[in-house]
């Protein structure tokens, strides 16, 4: 048995990951659709180890990888990135939900549509930006790990990064800062190399969840509301293209970014979480050169408060809703959504059921009945796959930007430490 296994063991090991995980979407569309429910019951503990295993290798990879990029970098510049990556993640929100207005009022989904039996959609309360601003620091370091707050990780791995900095620069505790920076690359090697591992469960536990998504929406879902999933994935389209000229603009090599990040790109679409996929989405800034200083912050942010996708989401449901009403939106109402959904984007960062928070505030906000969430839940995995994917695009393609803006030179190249272990493996 084992000299049979062994060959497909190594030929599934050397496979590139973007194969694996393309060939794990189609079959899982595929085993979805034939064996339905049943199958994907068997095969769900397959996806939630993957998504178990993503979530364990979260904390110290965010953490290492900050710290470490800290000390490689000039303190002085954390405050000039962080500038830029505010203003891109505002400023691209913004232009997601225009896109997603200019789309959808083009296309008119929703037309011919009645709101009979959509029923009612419990919201849970909009916390607004102050409080997620209060909430980047956390009461408690332990809870602040064990709840996996990215923004308090984030903040944790800054103050600590920056003290570390400066006991290297301090004569009288330079060398106790020289051990901790050694202990911080070696717990970040370590975590490498445990992430490499995990790289192979990618495409098992992706296959697993895609089968168990299209086994609970079935073809009669996707029909229904076909117009409006078929609407917001042009808008997806729309924004790739407004994110490959960004890329062209500042000089990124689209070939090479995209090559890198597919794999994040297509986990995100099957998993529909980008905190989840943020260990690859990190390796795909460390392949693609880009210095930890920068993607140790923007990205583990990104995951947390840019969501690209969810803003063009809630500017076709908006419509979507208008349209269900007979009454389309005009100019006024238009430009009060770009506002306030921008906002809320990020005011509803890391709240449970954070989609339905977005659009059910922007409906209150522009006079647009709320039993249209409830419609619109029917579809919320097919369309949340997409807009997850995008949202993960947009967080690269940001990091990408302000790199080259810093002068950094971007190409496609293996991380040292993830590509040796995912190379390796295990060949017992």
């Amino acid at each position: 048995m084992s000299t049979l296994l062994s060959p497909l063991w190594h030929g599934y090991r050397d496979a590139s990951l973007i194969l694996r995980v393309s060939l794990a979407l189609v079959l899982g569309v595929v085993v979805g659709l034939v064996g339905g429910p049943t199958v994907a019951e068997w095969l769900a503990p397959l996806g939630e180890l993957l998504m178990r295993l993503l979530k364990f290798i979260i904390l110290p990879i965010v953490l290492f990888t900050l710290m470490a990029g800290i000390n490689q970098g000039r303190a002085g510049s954390l405050g000039r990135i962080g500038r830029k990556v505010f203003l891109y993640y505002l400023a691209t929100s913004a232009l997601a939900i225009a896109v997603g207005l200019a789309v959808a009022t083009l296309l008119s989904p929703g037309e011919g549509m009645s709101l009979e039996g959509a029923g009612s959609v419990s919201v849970p309360d909009n916390p607004g930006i102050l409080s997620v601003v209060l909430g980047i620091v956390p009461n408690n370091i332990v809870a602040a790990f064990a709840e996996q707050d990215l923004l308090g990780i984030i903040f944790v791995a800054l103050v600590f990064g920056l003290a570390v900095a400066k006991m290297r620069q301090s004569e009288s505790q330079a060398e106790l800062g020289e051990k901790l920076y050694g202990l911080i690359e070696a717990l970040n090697a370590a975590t490498l190399k445990v992430m490499g591992g995990i790289l192979h469960v990618v495409p098992i536990g992706v296959f697993a969840i895609v089968v168990g998504t299209v086994a609970e929406q079935g073809l009669s879902t996707l029909l229904s509301l076909g117009d409006m999933v078929v609407v917001l994935y042009l808008a997806l389209g729309v924004q790739l293209l407004v994110y490959l000229g960004l890329l062209k603009g500042f000089g990124v090599p689209a070939r090479a970014f995209f090559r890198e990040a597919r794999t994040p790109m297509a986990t995100a679409f099957a998993t529909q979480s980008s905190s989840g996929t943020l260990p690859l989405t990190l390796d795909a800034a460390s392949r693609l050169g880009l210095p930890r200083s920068l993607y140790g912050f923007s990205l583990p942010l990104g995951a947390t408060l840019n969501m690209d996708g969810a803003a063009i989401r809630i500017a076709i449901s908006a419509v979507f809703a208008a349209n269900v009403m007979g009454a389309p939106l005009d100019w006024s109402s238009m430009l009060q959504i770009v506002v306030v959904g921008t906002l809320i984007s990020v005011g509803t960062a890391g709240v449970p059921g954070a989609g339905i928070v977005m659009i059910a505030t922007v409906f209150s906000q522009v006079g647009l009945p709320i039993e249209a969430v409830a419609l619109l839940t029917a579809i919320d995995a097919l369309v949340g796959m997409g807009c997850t994917a995008l949202n993960v695009t947009g967080d690269l393609v940001g990091t990408a930007v302000i790199g080259r803006s810093e002068g950094e030179r971007i190409e496609a190249r293996a991380a040292p430490q993830a590509t040796a272990a995912a190379g390796q493996g295990d060949a017992s």
